[in-house]
């Protein structure tokens, strides 16, 4: 089990929570949230589901998540009377830069590519949150948008986040609070905890609202 520390809840945490994700970004957003949770991933081929619009290919992907990990629940122990409701929550992420989607890179040239033209420029994302509430079935989701506006970033400092390796793990290789990327980061437009994979006010608000009548 995860637990929330320094922020946890004052009143005891009446649902269960699973992370559909291995995200550290997101378990470390619902740590500070104070949420208690478990973690599974949904091991799905996200390039297999394309979508043009962003805001489609988020939410779908998404979906597909929270579908592939229940396909392998028996939802009916979640339907028992007696057990606390448990909520499944998956999200999805993708940069936008100049009107191109951007997933996760996939090789050195392809970071160095984007990494390149996010300097001295911006990049916007747009990321999705659903809840499924296992216990009712009700599915809730959003999007967020946000903005990201970079100072020049020197190639030095672009080599050595490939080199690194972290960057392949991101969508859009984008990193916000990377400390050899945050020096460059000019302002956020919108939630940095949106940027790094899960809005907290949205994700707080679905739970709620999943957890009522």
């Amino acid at each position: 089990m995860a637990t929330g520390s320094s922020s946890s809840p004052a009143t005891p945490q009446h649902f269960k929570l699973i992370l559909g994700s291995s995200s550290v970004a997101r378990k470390n957003i619902l740590e500070k949230m104070g949420l208690e949770f478990q973690v599974m991933t949904a091991d799905i081929d996200e390039k297999s589901i394309r979508r043009e619009n962003p805001d489609d290919l988020v939410m779908v992907l998404a979906e597909a998540k929270a579908d592939a990990i229940m396909s392998r629940l028996n939802i009916a122990d979640y339907q028992k009377e007696d057990n606390q409701p448990t909520l499944l929550i998956t999200s999805d992420i993708v940069v936008v830069h100049e009107g191109i989607i951007r997933e996760k890179p996939t090789t050195k040239e392809e970071a160095r590519q984007f990494l390149k033209g996010y300097s001295g420029g911006h990049v916007s994302t747009v990321g999705s949150v659903v809840v499924t509430n296992l216990t009712t079935g009700k599915r809730l989701g959003s999007l967020d948008k946000a903005e990201v506006y970079f100072h020049d970033i020197p190639d030095e400092v672009i080599e050595n986040l490939i080199d690194e390796g972290v960057v392949f793990r991101v969508a859009g290789g984008l990193l916000l609070e990377h400390p050899l990327i945050l020096p460059f980061v000019e302002a956020v437009v919108g939630s940095s905890d949106s940027v790094m994979g899960l809005s907290k006010d949205i994700a707080n608000k679905l739970i709620h609202d999943s957890l009522s009548e």
